[in-house]
């Protein structure tokens, strides 16, 4: 059996990124409990997580986005409503709210955010 090692790959040219064809996977993702100690239960591409205010967060990232035309996704448990900050999008963190039926700001448990795009 072989053991492929690399620290970057890059396509033929020898200096463009490579491409994905067949997929484009999640750039950052995470798993937290809301509230004000809400921490990572588990995550990929988050440097770390911050508390805002009730129901407001922001994901750090480790590895800066190509721009703010990314996608970035949440979602909590019950009929929470999930929903980015437009002000709150910047390349290198992604702020994102939680709010309840009646649109205040609420924590909740078990909430997840995906970010896709392009990495700079």
């Amino acid at each position: 059996m072989s053991t492929l090692k690399a620290d970057t790959i890059v396509a033929s040219d020898g200096t463009s990124p490579a491409t994905l064809t067949k997929q484009s996977p999640a750039k950052a993702w995470g798993h937290f409990e809301g509230g004000v100690s809400a921490t990572l239960g588990d995550s990929f591409g988050t440097s770390s997580l911050v508390y805002v205010s009730t129901g407001k967060y922001t994901a750090n990232l480790s590895n800066a986005m190509s721009n703010v035309n990314y996608c970035g996704n949440m979602n909590a448990t019950d009929t929470s409503v999930c929903s980015p900050i437009a002000s709150g999008y910047t390349t290198s963190s992604f702020q994102f709210g939680i709010r309840s039926s009646a649109m205040g700001f609420i924590d909740k448990d078990d909430t997840t955010y995906t970010i896709n795009g392009d990495l700079a």
